[in-house]
Parts: structure tokens; C-alpha cells; sequence
């Protein structure tokens, strides 16, 4: 499977040991790709950069920059393609398009307006949990 995830899934993988963070353990698989772009990067960091999330990152031990890295070393980067206006907000737009650029499966999220638009372009847009599932069983795309 193809998958981008959002970046609200991947501060949640780096930072806790929940749902994300086994999607990313049993993802990591060779069946299972994970992809990014420019612009999710800069917005994961602009994330992480974060006041609230200052006690978590110290836990790690690592840098911002190295929990980045990490998360690179099991991510490839496309370019995102340009898409009309689609998403409720008009920032998630960029996802959908790195999803189109790596011809992905799924967009993985938790965002709850993101989920709402369910598919585009031959891409399912699905919560951590179904990827999770989807993943465990090596299902492939409906």
C-alpha cells in the first residue's frame, strides 16, 4: 500500500506510542510506502515547533530536526501536484495532492473535515484505524 499521512498522524507517531506509531511499525513493511512532500515537511516542523509540544519532544531526547530525520528515513518525497479546490480547508489541499504525485492509497488522517471529503482521484482518505487495518491484513485499495 501507498500512503501519505497527514501531518497530524505523523506528530502523533514521532511523540506517543498510540494508534499512529503502529501504523507506522507494521507500515514499514516493503508492501507498505509512506510518502511526504515539501510542504508537509515544513508544516510538520512549524508543528513540532509548537509551546505544547516542547515536554514530549525533550522525552525523546531528539531534536525537532532529528525526529524529522526519522521520519524521512521511512518516507520518499514527491512533489505535490496542483488540485483545485477540494478539502474543507484549503491547506489540506497540499495532501491530497502529494497523494496524487505518489499515486498513494490512501491519505491517512485524523482530521475530521479531511475525512469528509472520503476519496479524490482514485485516493481513499481513511483514519488511522482503517489504514491500521488495512495494513495488518496487506489489504488492497477498495
Amino acid at each position: 500500500m501507498r500512503m501519505v499521512l497527514d501531518t497530524n498522524v505523523v506528530v502523533s507517531a514521532l511523540l506517543w506510542q498510540g494508534s499512529p506509531h503502529s501504523l507506522v511499525k507494521i507500515g514499514n513493511r516493503a508492501a507498505n510506502k509512506f510518502f511526504t512532500s515539501d510542504p508537509l515537511l515544513e508544516e510538520l516542523k512549524e508543528i513540532l515547533c509548537q509551546a505544547k509540544f516542547a515536554s514530549k519532544i525533550r522525552v525523546t531526547r531528539l531534536s525537532i530536526e532529528e525526529l524529522i530525520g526519522l521520519y524521512l528515513e521511512f518516507s520518499i518525497f514527491v512533489i505535490p501536484e496542483d488540485v483545485p479546490r477540494i478539502a474543507p480547508d484549503p491547506d489540506d489541499d497540499v495532501v491530497i495532492g502529494t497523494a496524487l504525485a505518489a499515486k498513494a492509497d490512501f491519505i491517512v488522517t485524523g482530521d475530521k473535515a479531511l475525512l469528509t471529503v472520503g476519496e479524490y482521484g482514485g485516493v481513499r482518505i481513511v483514519s488511522v484505524h482503517e489504514a491500521l487495518r488495512a495494513a495488518a491484513l496487506d489489504l488492497p485499495p477498495a
